[in-house]
């Protein structure tokens, strides 16, 4: 499903129907349609678990990848029932493309850190392959980097609002106020774009005269940085900041993921379409059992359902196939 390219990972590739991340330590890649993921996390002291929570999931017959990092107040085994618990709710909802029930799924977990005096903050992301769409909702989190590589250049992905916007919380933290309808925007990356999401310990960072590096600091390390290499970012994203540090070790759990629009489209043959109903049919005998997870039922909708079938229907979506180049 990756690019012919050496900068695809290799090391991972996604299945549908599959939820990956938690809020361990990792340093992997991962490969599904559309996209290349890199995904680096660090606890702080190197504990066994912190308080960054990362996860990717795939279905939607591939054509549905979600991604969500979250930055939890505390850590250890408080953070680790945190993550237990969203990957049931990043599994339930792995085959909506439409992210709005997650995400006030999501709020709802995090409402009583809230209550409790604590916070999170969160981006939650949805892929959608077959038109590159790559939809974000932004809770009180650190402002994503975009490459564009047709531009050759770097900016912050964000939604710029208008007067007239909905004028619902914006950048809120999770939990603060429930119930809370998080707004979202969308940009169709091209080939060889990148997404870098990350958590605040790398903008916290600060050089021997306690300047932080910041948002704008970031991006300026950012456009330094080779983006034909997308591999090696953010070993060098990294290095830069610990540079910045002047060698100190950072100081809070650090979690970075980084996002390659590789080029390729989910191919289903019938086989494919009919093998992933089975998949669909044996998860709900499963799940009748008591105890058991919710049902990750597909969303009703013509794209989802209708576009297993007739490929068409797919770009309903963010508009028309995009071109490539």
């Amino acid at each position: 499903m990756a690019a012919d390219t050496d900068q695809s990972p290799d090391t991972h590739r996604m299945q549908c129907m599959e939820v990956w991340g938690g809020n361990e330590a990792i340093d992997n890649g991962a490969v599904m349609p559309g996209l290349d993921a890199w995904i680096y996390s660090r606890p702080y002291k190197d504990d066994p678990s912190g308080g960054d929570v990362h996860f990717v999931s795939n279905c939607a017959s591939g054509r549905i990848t979600r991604m969500l990092i979250a930055d939890v107040s505390g850590h250890g085994t408080a953070v680790s029932a945190i993550a237990a618990n969203l990957r049931t709710l990043m599994r339930r909802y792995i085959n909506y493309l439409d992210q709005t029930r997650f995400i006030e799924a999501v709020n709802r977990e995090f409402a009583h850190i809230g209550r409790e005096g604590g916070f999170a903050t969160s981006i939650a992301a949805t892929f959608w392959a077959p038109t590159a769409v790559l939809v974000t909702c932004n809770a009180g989190h650190p402002r994503p980097l975009w490459y564009r590589a047709r531009k050759k250049q770097w900016q912050h992905l964000f939604h710029d609002r208008h007067d007239g916007d909905d004028d619902g919380a914006v950048n809120l933290p999770l939990g603060v106020i429930e119930p809370t309808r998080y707004p979202q925007f969308g940009v169709r990356l091209r080939r060889d774009d990148l997404v870098l999401i990350y958590t605040d310990s790398l903008i916290e960072s600060r050089d021997a005269q306690g300047k932080q590096i910041g948002e704008d600091g970031l991006l300026q390390i950012a456009q330094g940085l080779d983006p034909k290499q997308p591999n090696k970012l953010i070993r060098d994203l990294l290095q830069a900041v610990e540079d910045h540090r002047g060698g100190a070790p950072a100081e809070d759990d650090v979690t970075i993921l980084t996002l390659r629009h590789n080029g390729t489209l989910p191919r289903m043959t019938m086989s494919d379409r009919i093998a992933s109903m089975g998949r669909m049919l044996k998860m709900i005998v499963e799940r009748l059992r008591p105890g058991t997870p919710p049902i990750a039922w597909p969303e009703v909708r013509v794209e989802t359902i209708g576009g297993t079938f007739f490929n068409r229907l797919n770009w309903r979506w963010g508009g028309k196939q995009p071109n490539d180049d």
